[in-house]
């Protein structure tokens, strides 16, 4: 991971890879490619560079790229916005002003923060950083995730959870597409701070200890984890499907709030209610739990 030349290599052969002929509106003589997807040649001509360029960014050397060459590589390759944007995060990180990691944040969240938490009262949720560490919860968030936080690894994190706890399996209906888009947050995260020693050992942990991250990881996805809707079979209340967003906090660089919300009449608005009268009487006073205190 912390080699930034072998993430540009494997993300542009990847994308590549990925593209036809066809689907690039190039004719494709005869059967025999040796190459799946597109040739080095054929991206250089459709994005407008030379050959020689493109083999060497493809080798790795996005340093002192353009923006325009950038944007033209992205659109031949069809990218999409967050493939896009890890493309931009490789070639800032390839720069030499950039070899220094970026400052994350610490484990302490500004009383404001922990008040916003708060008062989402009939809401779980939490804040996490961008490698994914649960930084702090409210009383229901803390409920909905209890399985995540009653797992003894510290500090708490979603996708260790996710890979390395069998129970995952049972909490996500849907865990194949959860556990693919956590290795995509992560290959994201690592473009854009390759330097970050915590976030090299995460990576290195999951690698080792889970054939299914190493899988994920292979196919070198990235993607954006914005909205949408997630499906748990909680162990209190059952099947819960909840929609979902991810507040960037300006003020924090680094650190997300996700908050979780069910339709109006829906059984899982009851079961969140229900998770709320569970979470009054099994949870101790003072909401905002962090990590540390579990």
């Amino acid at each position: 991971m912390n080699d930034v030349r072998e993430q540009v290599k494997d993300f542009l052969s990847s994308r590549r890879a990925k593209i036809t002929p066809e689907q690039a509106g190039l004719p494709a003589y005869g059967g025999n490619r040796r190459v799946a997807g597109l040739r080095r040649e054929e991206v250089a001509m459709l994005a407008g560079v030379s050959v020689d360029y493109y083999v060497r960014l493809e080798r790795g050397n996005l340093s002192g790229a353009s923006e325009s060459v950038l944007d033209a590589i992205a659109s031949t390759l069809q990218l999409d916005e967050a493939e896009r944007e890890h493309l931009f995060n490789l070639a800032r990180a390839s720069a030499p002003s950039r070899r220094a990691s970026k400052k994350q944040p610490g484990g302490e969240l500004r009383p404001a923060v922990r008040q916003m938490l708060d008062a989402f009262s009939e809401a779980p949720a939490w804040v996490r950083n961008d490698r994914h560490d649960v930084l702090a919860a409210n009383r229901l968030g803390r409920a909905l995730y209890s399985p995540v936080f009653d797992d003894p690894r510290r500090p708490v994190n979603t996708t260790r959870y996710i890979y390395l706890n069998p129970a995952a399996r049972d909490f996500w209906v849907d865990f194949d597409r959860i556990a693919a888009d956590a290795a995509s947050m992560l290959r994201m995260e690592a473009g854009r701070n390759p330097h970050d020693p915590k976030l090299h050992q995460l990576i290195g942990e999951l690698s080792t200890q889970s054939e299914l991250f190493r899988e994920m990881w292979a196919a070198k996805d990235v993607k954006f984890h914005r909205s949408g809707v997630k499906r748990l079979n909680h162990p209190v209340v059952g099947l819960l499907e909840l929609n979902f967003e991810s507040l960037p906090l300006p003020s924090e660089p680094g650190l997300t709030m996700n908050v979780y919300t069910a339709a109006e009449g829906s059984p899982s608005a009851d079961g969140l209610r229900m998770l709320a009268s569970w979470a009054a009487t099994e949870l101790p006073a003072g909401v905002s739990l962090t990590h540390q205190q579990q």
